[in-house]
């Protein structure tokens, strides 16, 4: 056990961590602020609905835009647009390396040969994939088709009903294995073949929250996976490099829509099972896992339409099914706006839609279909119908040694590279910090990151009383001004000190109601509690909105949602603390106001304080330290990711933030690591910063003890209460 203490000299350090026996079941009935209120019955959706409200807000102005477009220039400014915005809401690619292109083994069959390899998209960084080669080439050269792979954990070897008919129609075919996917899984089980996540999205959205936060998008490396593989294609004597077309379905429709936006070495492009609207998808499933989203992508007005409007008048196939998860209802929309900008090209035939009647499938019509505009563009006669074929076994299918490139060739993976990125963001930022004298540029740049707003005040609404002496339970609701409410829980001693404490659990206002609990033995020591249900919590959350990345009981995609919104989960609640912050302040009986945090609602409670110099002292119990060690660890704890913000790393963090409190008291206990787990060191790099910060002002206003158990916090905890007493 290791403490380090800075005597603190303030009424706030009035908690305890002690064993609390619940409320009866009925009086926690009575705790509940919008039990019977008809009116709030859809209160757990609110986090999604607020954020998904502000997406469509943005997307029908963007609608509306596009329909003002008339002319030819018109339509190609907007696309300059589209490039503009789309390079930046992507990020930079990496410099060009060596591909050092390995074919592993070969497979003869008939009337095609498939040649394996890997290719080194970025440095140690593995690509496997296979290039399918129809016999009889000679010394000519055939037209070639990237084939992108959509979420089945085999890769591409699960479309070789696709792969196979191309070949058999003269095309040179090649296939690579999405990240996550096939033989590039990046989190093994022990059997060293198959992956922790329970399907692809999964790993996707996991370490694509990590990109994120590190200012960087799995969109960019799954896009740049494939122009290094048209890289790799320009160096085959058997591919007429004039004739390059892509598809892929679902996920894979997905990856050749933005490979295909992002070279204009494809000369055409069928995305099937993908092209739909933002809206339809708001309004339906839900935007999808990390690859398919980018920075601020939405607010800077930008649909999925406009990956294929950028590129017009190359010609474009979008193959679509009546029942798709991707609503057909987005993909007429989307069909009815690449008309326009087609016809003004004069090249209304370069582009069409067709549609069979399925689910979210491969049919043999559209297959068809599919065969038949790419022999068309590409000049390549003979019949289009979907041919039987046989398939590869999986034996005749592997690529790498041991079936996993990790293991084969232990290169680099998503979080290696993205950790490298990481670390040197934030030595920079330390470098820039420490020629500094203080915090203004910093938390300028929170503030933007997080879009932190600081909201008007609104009068709460008395909504009962719950007695329990020596305090009574006042139960409000207040309007927040954007289109929801915060329901929340006022204990009021019956002796105030004119001290109010705010009190932040991530699982909502009555997970302390408690005999013995914080809340309580705050209030038995004169000290007002306001306990809210922030957007996703308690009486306001979760919700029933999963999404297609739901780990543990953490729907991904709604932080998505606020990524392509230019948003963060973060930024509103801590909007949300400030307001509740204003209500305390016109409260009589109250005169000075701080707040408490427990675990991953730290962040927000810091956000808050960081803007707004209302709230007075902060405490954190058991939060993260950083997301900095999110972004450096493997394995993080999915519950923390609602609290972190896109692209801080190199532009602030957390401990950088508590440091800009002083010399307000701040009082840490317990902090974690990215995953959870206690830090038993106080010299850690984190909270380095935050004494660094406190160091050049009033040192005994900090206090952060670490590695200490339950039965020890509350005998410290107990001697603080009694040493502020005795004042």
């Amino acid at each position: 056990m290791k403490t380090a203490y800075y005597e603190p000299g303030i009424y706030l350090l009035f908690l305890l961590w002690l064993a609390g026996i619940s409320f009866p079941a009925h009086a926690q009935k009575e705790l509940e602020v919008l039990t019977r209120w008809t009116a709030y019955s859809d209160a757990p959706n609110t986090l999604i609905h607020y954020i998904s409200n502000e997406a469509l807000s943005m997307l029908a102005q963007r609608k509306k835009n596009s329909n003002n477009i008339r002319t030819l220039e018109q339509w190609k400014h907007r696309q300059q647009y589209i490039a503009r915005v789309l390079s930046n809401a992507i990020g930079a690619f990496p410099l060009k390396t060596p591909l050092y292109a390995t074919i592993t083994r070969t497979i003869d069959k008939d009337d095609f040969k498939v040649e394996h390899m890997v290719y080194q998209s970025q440095p140690g960084y593995y690509v496997t994939a296979s290039l399918f080669i129809p016999a009889g080439l000679g010394n000519k050269k055939a037209p070639a088709i990237i084939y992108c792979s959509g979420h089945s954990d085999k890769g591409y070897r699960t479309y070789q009903q696709v792969l196979l008919n191309l070949v058999k129609k003269g095309f040179v075919v090649f296939a690579f294995d999405p990240a996550g996917q096939g033989e590039r899984v990046q989190y093994l089980k022990q059997d060293l073949q198959t992956s922790l996540f329970k399907w692809p999205a999964f790993e996707h959205s996991y370490i694509g929250a990590q990109l994120f936060i590190t200012g960087n998008t799995l969109a960019r490396d799954f896009i740049w996976d494939g122009i290094r593989a048209i890289d790799y294609l320009f160096s085959r004597a058997e591919v007429d490099t004039a004739r390059i077309g892509i598809t892929g379905r679902s996920g894979g429709g997905t990856q050749s829509t933005f490979i295909a936006a992002f070279d204009d070495r494809i000369k055409a492009v069928a995305p099937e099972n993908y092209i739909t609207s933002f809206t339809s998808l708001l309004q339906s499933i839900g935007l999808q896992d990390a690859e398919q989203n980018f920075f601020s992508g939405i607010k800077n007005g930008l649909d999925i339409a406009d990956l294929l409007i950028l590129k017009a008048p190359r010609p474009t196939l979008v193959l679509t099914t009546t029942r798709d998860m991707f609503p057909i209802e987005g993909a007429r929309e989307a069909e009815a706006e690449l008309q326009r900008v087609f016809k003004a090209y004069n090249a209304g035939d370069h582009f069409n839609l067709v549609t069979d009647d399925a689910p979210h499938a491969s049919t043999p019509n559209n297959r068809a279909a599919m065969y038949a505009f790419f022999q068309k563009v590409f000049g390549m006669p003979g019949p289009s119908a979907d041919e039987t074929v046989t398939p590869l076994s999986a034996a005749e299918l592997q690529v790498t040694p041991t079936g996993q490139v990790v293991t084969s060739y232990k290169g680099a993976t998503l979080f290696s590279l993205n950790g490298e990125a990481a670390v040197q963001k934030i030595a920079l930022l330390r470098q820039q910090q420490e020629q500094k004298t203080g915090y203004a540029a910093l938390l300028r740049q929170a503030r933007r990151l997080s879009n932190y707003q600081q909201l008007p005040y609104q009068s709460p609404v008395y909504m009962g009383t719950y007695v329990k002496p020596p305090y009574r339970i006042e139960k409000y609701r207040v309007e927040t001004g954007k289109g929801y409410i915060i329901p929340y829980l006022l204990l009021r001693p019956q002796q105030a000190n004119g001290k109010a404490v705010i009190y932040l659990n991530p699982w909502g206002k009555l997970a302390d109601t408690t005999i013995g609990s914080e809340m309580e033995q705050l209030a038995r020591k004169g000290i007002t509690v306001l306990a809210p249900d922030l957007a996703g919590t308690g009486e306001m959350g979760p919700g029933s909105f999963r999404g297609d990345s739901f780990i543990d009981s953490i729907a991904y995609n709604t932080w998505f949602t606020a990524v392509m919104t230019g948003n963060s989960i973060t930024g509103i609640h801590a909007s949300d603390i400030s307001l509740l912050v204003q209500i305390l302040k016109k409260d009589s009986l109250v005169n000075a106001v701080y707040g408490m945090a427990k675990t991953f609602m730290a962040p927000a409670l810091l956000h808050a304080a960081a803007f707004d110099k209302n709230l007075e002292g902060v405490v954190l119990l058991e939060p993260y330290t950083s997301y900095r060690s999110i972004v450096t660890s493997l394995y993080y704890k999915p519950q923390f990711m609602y609290s972190t913000v896109a692209r801080a790393i190199g532009n602030y963090d957390l401990p950088y933030l508590a440091a800009s409190l002083a010399p307000r008291p701040l009082l840490i206990i317990n902090p974690t690591d990215g995953n959870g787990n206690l830090l038993e060191d106080p010299a850690t790099e984190d909270l380095s910063v935050i004494r660094q910060g406190y160091a050049t002002h009033a040192g005994k206003l900090l206090h952060i003890t670490t590695g200490q158990p339950q039965q020890a916090i509350s005998g410290i905890l107990d001697q603080w209460i009694t040493q502020n007493e005795s004042k």
